[in-house]
């Protein structure tokens, strides 16, 4: 680790940093939204490609070329530059550098700074909240073994039938989970509950461990530990009293962000607008938002390597935290991704979002970067920075990056919510971000060679026919492709410490998705037994997440309105057809999107998830009186099973 640096100019007022980037502007580079077009493959054809590619060589690189990965090679900038492979920076404990001399930095004490916030709960009552379970727990109207006997028959497979919530659970473990409740219940009986947590049903991704629990992140494959462990993060909430219900369903291997998933099942969007017109949760923590979506929790844990914790927040109307890289330690469970993936909180409030952080981030002092990181509830700046800056990078809001006129409208309403008084006098402030096509493609490079590092060669025939491909077309990227994937992470990074220098307190706003959802394109087809892949998508979705993971910053995602127009100017099944739909179920399909919700990404300077908290907090009036929209109930849905909808733990209990 390196010594505590700065780089700031004497007269501005910069907290200190492990690890910090040299800031530097990079180049002004024109911005293209243009999407090199890959078909969509679905069912059987997708399978018969995935084959043929995971057992040709060259047919690996003529996929790999065909993406653009090679692009990286153009970029005369990176010759200069050195690649840096870990994006972790550290904010230093309880100092700051003011005038260029460090000073003790005058904090509110952890309880008086999260306790002062304004009460999200309103308008989204239906919600239960963490502060709802525990107020009802000391009251005596319910009690944590209640609760759990409730909702566990909903999220088992393991029983005939199995439970009508159980497609967004992979596991549970229903001795474990009871006699967590019931230890939670004797606390409250004798009147020493741990805390607000204590006696809460929670959910996990099943990316991490949990003692008593299988992992197969969601694969046919068995990749439990072979020591019983509960990763850091977790025991975390457990050490609380929350009541872990099971492990959630996720993309398999995390490799995609809509949590199709051939092999498990796929859990949809609850907000979908009918049982005809279904939409993904988002992913790869789709089951974690999922549960949350249907009031089975209030709060999950996802992971997220890129925007597979904010996606599904978003897809779902949620909210949705990815913090600082290394802030957060799930050790001893080795990360799917190291350099660009972390573990955070979904919740349906920002107060619940906000208490499931602050107990994740506890330092972990056996691991290298969680041990160094700051208190959780420590904000990055002693004293509040005089402006509020918004930053805006106007390239992102056009039409041609932005397709869906109501994700523009949304958002900019937002904006100018933001902007008056009631939203918090926020400034719009003109930024620039270079090379952003390239750096999705190094991020994607980083992220796919990370993860294929992980995985036997033997295992890559069990997995879904989309993965195949995946994990195939990665094999053949070049170490030397790599390697300037990570140069031009650095200059990114450096670039972004300009900005954040220049700016103090800058937070970068874009949509957190440009798209109003993602349609399942076929009930019979996608929903079967090999799947779709639909790369075009896939890049879209994820124009605007990919950039926090590759450099380490945190961001959060937040609800800011419900589609309300017919009007849609893309169909995600073809993104890059830009002629007129005349078809009539085209222009069905982009009508039946209405109601779904629409999200906002916040991106901070490292280590400034206290200030992303306030942004998102300061923004909630933006929804109304009626805050949050709980999602309605489909009957009828895939394969005339139903659509479980909205859950009400009163009414099932018989309250």
């Amino acid at each position: 680790m390196s010594d505590p640096t700065t780089e700031a100019p004497p007269s501005s007022v910069h907290p200190l940093f492990y690890n910090y980037p040299t800031p530097k502007e990079a180049p002004e580079t024109p911005y293209s939204a243009e999407i090199k077009p890959v078909p969509a493959l679905r069912g059987l054809p997708l399978a018969i490609a995935a084959s043929a590619v995971s057992n040709i060589g060259p047919l690996q690189t003529i996929l790999w070329k065909t993406a653009g990965f090679g692009g990286l090679r153009d970029i005369n900038e990176l010759e200069d530059e050195q690649p840096r492979y870990e994006p972790t920076v550290i904010p230093v404990k309880d100092v700051e550098v003011e005038g260029g001399e460090r000073t003790n930095g005058d904090r509110k004490e952890e309880k008086d700074y999260m306790d002062d916030g304004k009460d999200d709960r309103e308008g989204s009552k239906s919600y239960h909240s963490i502060s709802w379970y525990h107020s009802q727990y000391l009251s005596g109207s319910l009690t944590p073994t209640a609760v759990a006997k409730a909702l566990l028959p909903l999220i088992r497979r393991d029983t005939n039938p199995p439970g009508q919530h159980s497609v967004a659970w992979l596991s549970t473990n229903p001795e474990r989970v009871l006699a967590a409740a019931e230890a939670s219940t004797e606390r409250y009986r004798e009147g020493k509950p741990l805390g607000q947590l204590d006696g809460v049903p929670v959910a996990v991704k099943d990316e991490v461990d949990v003692e008593g629990m299988p992992k197969c992140l969601g694969s046919r494959i068995d990749f439990t530990p072979k020591e019983n462990i509960t990763s850091w993060c977790v025991k975390k909430w457990e050490e609380e009293g929350a009541v872990v219900l099971g492990k959630t369903n996720m993309h398999q291997l995390g490799l995609d962000t809509t949590n199709l998933n051939p092999h498990m099942q796929t859990p949809l969007n609850p907000h979908s607008p009918s049982p005809t017109n279904l939409y993904y949760t988002g992913g790869s923590s789709g089951g974690s938002a999922h549960t949350v979506s249907l009031n089975l929790v209030p709060l999950s844990l996802g992971a997220d390597g890129g925007g597979s914790i904010r996606i599904p927040s978003s897809f779902c109307g949620l909210y949705g935290l990815k913090p600082s890289s290394g802030r957060i330690s799930a050790a001893p469970t080795p990360s799917l991704a190291p350099s660009c993936g972390v573990i955070g909180p979904l919740a349906s409030s920002i107060a619940d979002l906000r208490t499931g952080y602050e107990i994740l981030a506890r330092a972990d002092p056996s691991h290298p970067t969680s041990s160094l990181f700051p208190p959780p509830s420590q904000p990055l700046h002693a004293t509040p920075p005089a402006t509020k800056h918004l930053g805006i990078y106007a390239p992102w809001f056009t039409p041609s990056a932005c397709p869906d006129p109501e994700v523009r409208r949304l958002v900019q309403r937002a904006l100018d919510y933001y902007t008056s008084p009631a939203g918090g006098s926020y400034t719009l402030t003109p930024i620039t971000l270079p090379y952003l096509p390239a750096g999705q493609n190094a991020h994607a490079m980083t992220i796919m060679s990370e993860i294929t590092s992980g995985i036997s060669p033997t295992h890559i025939p069990l997995f879904t026919p989309a993965n195949k491909l995946l994990l195939s077309t990665s094999a053949a990227t070049p170490a030397h492709d790599v390697l300037l994937a990570q140069k031009l992470r650095n200059l990114l990074m450096r670039h972004l410490a300009f900005l954040y220098r220049k700016y103090p307190g800058l937070i970068i706003v874009s949509p957190t998705t440009p798209m109003r959802g993602w349609k399942v394109g076929s009930l019979a087809t996608d929903l079967g037994k090999y799947g779709a892949s639909e790369s075009d998508a896939q890049r879209l979705c994820m124009r605007y997440v990919w950039l926090a993971n590759f450099t380490g910053c945190p961001a959060i995602s937040c609800p800011v309105g419900y589609v309300e127009s017919n009007n849609s100017n893309t169909n995600t099944n073809n993104i890059n057809n830009n002629q007129k739909e005349k078809d009539k179920k085209v222009k069905e399909e982009e009508e039946e999107g209405k109601g779904l919700p629409i999200g906002l990404m916040g991106m901070g300077e490292w280590g400034s998830e206290v200030e992303l908290l306030r942004f998102a907090e300061d923004g909630m009036g933006v929804l109304g009186k009626g805050g949050l929209k709980p999602p309605g109930e489909l009957v009828g849905a895939v394969g005339g099973k139903g659509f479980p909808g909205f859950v009400n733990i009163e009414a099932i209990i018989g309250r």
